[in-house]
């Protein structure tokens, strides 16, 4: 199979997807690609342009590809442009886990996503964005701001700390980000419950519910985090309605796709005080803007949509790739298939 290294990944990682088998015809020409920023960098330079010979030899290798690692530069119109250029390709491994809004925003024809099979990084974030979530979280929980101006000043008080054993934690949406919370959830002795699509009951869970009893779920919850994809199901789930259903004192997060909460109402229901606070990773648009409420709310904490970067994610996404190569020869089905109509 020829396969084509389109994103920016190590040395090491290459030789890695050459041994799944060396009959494979593996294609890295790293001067054709842009310079990674920081580890696992997928985009790159964003003034990376080659010279008329390398883009020459790059459409010739285009034109060979069966297989891609990577979406060129992290760009819908770079991979509309990749698939037209293509003829042979069948399978985009891609490098995020949300890379279904990217392929539907290419804008693909009916036979090329026929042609095409497109699998994400699902699962490789997951422990991250629990990690960040739970920092939030207890940030808020243990008023961390007020610690920190304590400290400024170097005043010395007291006061009753918040504390997560024995309150509960409702997640939404339990895919590997959920369940990698729900588990964090329970060494810290919160009561999990779980909102999903059919509701049905789910180990370690202490209680599910459908989507279409969210409103049940949202009442009982001291905390609750948004893990899902954004699809026609699920965009502006969490609207004004469903914050006002919280408890005041809840803490919301969202570390799936921004579009699943109305983000004005979020901001709404912070200055209302009408939930706690806010554990956000994604955002509507991103870059946020300059002069944006979230960036000035006491009671939120921020991550510019990198709480789920590590060092450690190009070797997580490769030991995907690998699994799928095998599958892909073998006629067996990839893992973290991408639905040409849910897109998800």
């Amino acid at each position: 199979m020829n396969v084509l290294i389109a994103t920016p990944i190590e040395a090491e990682l290459v030789e890695r997807i050459r041994s799944v088998d060396p009959s494979n015809r593996i294609t890295w020409e790293p001067a054709l690609l842009p310079e990674p920023r920081y580890p696992s960098d997928h985009r790159g330079d964003p003034e990376f342009a080659r010279d008329a010979a390398g883009q020459a030899r790059w459409n010739s290798m285009l034109s060979e590809a069966e297989i891609l690692l990577g979406i060129p530069g992290e760009d819908p119109v770079q991979l509309a442009d990749t698939v037209a250029r293509a003829p042979h390709l069948r399978w985009v491994q891609c490098m995020y886990a949300g890379a279904g809004e990217q392929v539907r925003a290419a804008d693909l024809s009916h036979s090329d996503l026929e042609r095409v099979a497109f699998t994400t990084s699902a699962g490789v974030h997951a422990t991250m964005l629990a990690e960040f979530f739970f920092m939030g979280l207890l940030a808020l929980r243990k008023d961390f701001r007020r610690l920190e101006r304590l400290r400024e000043k170097e005043r010395w008080a007291h006061w009753a700390m918040g504390e997560l054993d024995g309150s509960i934690l409702a997640v939404i949406g339990m895919g590997a980000i959920g369940k990698a919370i729900a588990k964090l959830a329970r060494a810290f002795g919160m009561r999990v419950i779980a909102v999903t699509r059919d509701g049905q009951a789910i180990p370690g869970v202490a209680a599910a519910y459908s989507t279409h009893h969210l409103h049940d779920a949202l009442p009982l919850a001291d905390a609750v985090v948004v893990t899902l994809p954004a699809t026609d199901k699920t965009r502006g789930l969490i609207d004004r309605a469903a914050f006002a259903a919280m408890k005041n004192t809840a803490i919301f997060g969202n570390v799936g796709r921004a579009a699943v909460a109305d983000q004005l109402a979020l901001v709404e229901a912070l200055q209302n005080e009408t939930i706690g606070g806010a554990v956000l990773d994604v955002f509507d648009p991103e870059p946020l803007p300059a002069g944006d409420p979230l960036w000035r709310l006491p009671n939120v904490i921020i991550s510019p949509h990198t709480a789920a970067l590590s060092a450690r994610e190009n070797k997580r996404v490769v030991d995907i790739f690998c699994e799928n190569l095998e599958r892909f020869a073998n006629g067996q089905p990839l893992r973290n298939l991408i639905h040409a109509t849910e897109f998800y």
